[in-house]
């Protein structure tokens, strides 16, 4: 277990806004966790648990302990006559991830390539793009109570998986039950931290081709049944082509989460809006596309300080200072609740942020 103190954050959140954690613990192994909550000097502190930075936005320093989640490993954990089950360390970055499933021959996660961050954030966010979740491909995971230090296994109900929303983004609603575990289903924000992810991916895999721009792909490649590494590879020119990079332009990717309305709310909005981007749900609701309707706001390459709304794709929101005068989280979110306004205003509908506030 390494512990730092008064570390700079700017190289782990993929926004580059510059700011401190009090105290960094470089989580490498399971044991580090044990050894940090046996340490006096750190026991009964508040946790904040950072991956690869993707999906944050830093207000000011953390005065949370950080937990720096570096944990790798890939690994096959079970074959069975139906399907693969894969096992990745927490650390492991995402797409590097999924690299690897598809060069051992085990398709599936090819939907999900280029998504930024580490393997275990992906549960918490349930992140889904091009057709895909998360929850689709997810068998368990292992996580440590940071209360009592024991693992435990959760199955993909147990993760309470929802629209870019887990049992991990929620606070726990009551005490621990006796004997200082965890309620099943509970609110594990800050409770519990995720050390291996495992995917289940199916031998009877079929192309998920269901968005418009893959299918543009199929049809300009003139493939009736894509590979799944053609799928990655489609998935990846179509995510450079849309956003940017963060390494280049700091970003925290798709800040909103696309809202979901009735079919009535939907058919209102046509009938004012008839180019409106929607697609429809297995539930029933209408799903617009949050770039959409802020575009139609006149909100994309617009700049607010030093916060902008990055011209090729308004969904996404991006730093537009230097690595010196870098964006600020106040700039930043000053940004998105101008947008929220302009978009409720039109179109009477609230825009959430997807990623965290700290």
């Amino acid at each position: 277990m390494l512990v730092e103190k008064n570390v700079p954050l700017q190289t782990y959140n993929t926004f580059g806004i510059a700011a401190r954690a009090h105290t960094l613990v470089r989580v490498r192994s399971a044991k580090d966790v044990h050894d940090l909550l046996g340490d006096h000097r750190l026991e009964r502190q508040p946790v904040f648990v950072l991956g690869g930075g993707s999906n944050i936005v830093l207000t000011g320093d953390v005065k949370p302990l950080v937990l720096k989640m570096e944990i790798k490993g890939l690994r096959l954990l079970e074959e069975t006559d139906k399907a693969w089950i894969v096992e990745a360390g927490a650390g492991e970055v995402w797409h590097e991830a999924v690299a690897w499933t598809l060069a051992q021959g085990y398709p599936g996660l090819e939907n999900l390539a280029l998504i930024p961050g580490t393997v275990g954030a992906a549960p918490v966010q349930n992140i889904g793009a091009y057709g895909v979740e998360l929850q689709d491909r997810f068998h368990s995971l292992v996580a440590i109570d940071l209360a009592t230090g024991r693992p435990f296994t959760l199955d993909a109900a147990q993760c309470a998986f929802g629209y870019r929303d887990s049992v991990f983004k929620h606070a726990a609603p009551q005490a621990p039950h006796e004997g200082g575990g965890l309620h099943r289903g509970m609110g594990l924000a800050g409770r519990a931290v995720i050390t291996h992810v495992r995917f289940l991916l199916r031998k009877d895999w079929a192309p998920e081709l269901g968005y418009l721009d893959l299918e543009r792909k199929r049809q300009e490649a003139g493939v009736e049944r894509p590979t799944a590494q053609q799928i990655f590879d489609w998935v990846c020119e179509i995510r450079r082509a849309k956003l940017p990079d963060p390494a280049v332009i700091g970003n925290a990717g798709s800040f909103f989460k696309n809202p979901t309305v009735t079919p009535e709310q939907c058919q209102d909005i046509i009938a004012r809006d008839p180019k409106i981007v929607h697609y429809p749900m297995p539930d029933g609701t209408i799903k617009l596309a949050a770039g959409w309707l802020i575009d139609a706001c006149g909100w994309k390459g617009k700049t607010v300080g030093k916060a902008g709304v990055y011209d090729k794709q308004a969904l996404v929101l991006v730093n537009r200072g230097t690595p010196d005068d870098s964006v600020t989280g106040g700039e930043v979110m000053t940004l998105a609740r101008a947008i929220q306004t302009s978009v409720y205003e039109r179109f009477g509908i609230r825009l959430e942020p997807e990623p965290v506030v700290v």
